[in-house]
């Protein structure tokens, strides 16, 4: 049943935002009947047996719609509509072309629903709190990098001792820099902090 909540949180949402959530919502309703919406982390959630099924948020700028687990993950990955970007599954939405047809939108939302009835959403509440996401793309690591890499030993062995996300830190760090000399200046930086065996944000983190 609708929840009052959940009404209030749409209308207070940007003029742009409020088709896309109540369209969201409208195909929610229809491809699982006995959803129960609650609000959870300030938010609308979709409830089905008492398991998270996917929930809706608003931003300035964009929506975002969220399935949760893993094996709903594997099915969207496969057809290729997950996308990068907001707090989703299918990316920053600001209008209802962006989500996939209603066709494809019911069957996805129908087969999140059968999941939880066979027992295979059992994590999507206890271990795992994180709406399925597109994972994002490799970085390429800037050739200036990995030949400053190559001519200090220490940094070199210390860089392959790191885990993929710290080394994928290091290597956005370095290409997201716009000028020449920033770069410079930053894989300078780097080979220092990796010789010592510091991650890039080591200053706020534990040792």
């Amino acid at each position: 049943m609708p929840d009052k909540p959940v009404d209030a949180y749409i209308a207070k949402a940007a003029p742009f935002a409020q088709p896309v959530l109540n369209h969201l919502r409208t195909l929610i309703h229809k491809a699982c009947p006995d959803v129960v919406e609650e609000m959870k982390w300030s938010r609308p959630f979709f409830l089905h047996g008492g398991t998270i099924l996917c929930n809706l948020s608003a931003f300035k700028a964009h929506c975002s719609f969220g399935f949760w687990g893993a094996e709903m993950a594997k099915v969207l990955g496969e057809d290729g509509v997950l996308k990068d970007g907001g707090m989703g599954t299918f990316g920053r939405i600001t209008r209802v072309k962006d989500l996939p047809p209603d066709k494809k939108m019911l069957g996805y939302i129908r087969l999140a629903a059968e999941m939880i009835d066979r027992g295979l959403g059992d994590n999507r509440i206890t271990a795992a709190r994180r709406v399925v996401k597109a994972p994002k793309p490799a970085v390429e690591a800037p050739t200036e990098f990995t030949a400053a890499l190559k001519k200090n030993k220490a940094a070199s062995k210390a860089f392959e001792a790191f885990s993929p996300s710290c080394k994928r830190e290091y290597v956005e760090w370095i290409a997201d820099a716009k000028r020449p000399e920033t770069r410079e200046r930053r894989i300078v930086q780097a080979l220092e902090w990796i010789a010592e065996g510091k991650q890039r944000n080591w200053k706020y983190q534990e040792c």
